[in-house]
């Protein structure tokens, strides 16, 4: 991106804040975001969408959104599709569709979602995964293979969490047995053969098609450039899956965790990475970007 608009034309910026969820604004174990209330207050109260882009379903995310008391899109399954609440997006934005009503939503009193689909079908995903593990012969095993106790127990999620996190429609979570560090070079040619890529997420690694958070974040930014002169994004991820979100964005926010990416910084040269893990190092993040902000518009 470059310089940041934020000095551009007498029009205020409008900010977007584009946000990985699990080890990023959700702690990596427990899932709680206690620690980033204060940041999400300001958000709301100052109109500041805060859009998740995560790996996560859209049943697990439109929960999660609701218990936050956010209205704001957000992007699913690693940029497979992006939705819009409808009690926020009364008419449809361009190209939208109604999205299908599922079987979780049928107990909330909700006016349901808006719906662009980037990604591939996910029963076209689950063909091409059992075609790439046999072609590996590697003991891989996907979300479709595992029960909701199995899904629960790899991810420390209660059964009605782990039960949402298996309603996927875009990307297929896959873990490789028996394998410390798998060739991840071979891993990724067997999918582009089935035209797919592979990510890493914080736990799984995530096979799904050529969509990414990255381009689902440029398309949503792109809607809403039309509507505002003058816009700015902030994008945080704490995993590689999160890197095409954090290359576009005005700030781009790496949040702290065991992984270690060294060269990031020299490819990204306006990162900034948080001292704090999880949702303590988004707050700060967050906080520090919208002071910073503030100050400028002061001194103008």
């Amino acid at each position: 991106m470059g310089v940041s608009p934020i000095s551009e034309g007498s029009d205020p910026p409008f900010f977007i804040i584009f946000t990985d969820l699990d080890g990023t604004l959700l702690d990596h174990t427990t899932y709680g975001w206690k620690e980033a209330v204060p940041a999400l207050d300001i958000c709301r109260r100052g109109g500041v969408p805060v859009v998740f882009a995560s790996s996560k379903t859209r049943a697990e995310m439109d929960v999660l959104r609701r218990r936050m008391s956010l209205s704001d899109p957000f992007i699913s399954e690693n940029g497979g599709g992006v939705f819009f609440p409808r009690e926020t997006f009364s008419a449809p934005p361009p190209t939208a569709i109604e999205a299908p009503a599922q079987e979780c939503q049928k107990a909330q009193r909700d006016h349901g979602l808006w719906q662009w689909t980037m990604g591939l079908s996910y029963s076209d995903l689950i063909k091409r995964f059992h075609e790439i593990r046999e072609e590996l012969g590697w003991p891989m095993r996907g979300f479709s293979d595992m029960s909701i106790k199995e899904i629960s127990a790899l991810t420390g999620l209660d059964k009605m969490s782990a039960r949402l996190a298996a309603m996927r429609e875009f990307d297929e979570p896959f873990i490789i047995l028996d394998q410390q560090e798998p060739d991840k070079e071979t891993l990724s040619e067997a999918a582009a053969r089935k035209g797919l890529r592979v990510t890493s997420g914080g736990r799984f690694y995530h096979l799904h098609g050529k969509n990414d958070k990255g381009e689902a974040m440029e398309k949503l930014l792109t809607w809403y450039r039309r509507r505002h002169r003058v816009t700015v994004s902030v994008a945080l991820g704490d995993s590689p899956n999160d890197f095409p979100m954090l290359e576009r964005a005005d700030f781009p926010v790496l949040v702290r965790s065991r992984q270690r990416f060294p060269g990031l910084k020299k490819k990204i040269s306006r990162l900034v990475v948080t001292v704090d893990a999880g949702p303590k190092g988004w707050n700060a993040a967050v906080l520090g970007i919208l002071n910073k902000i503030d100050q400028r518009r002061a001194n103008d």
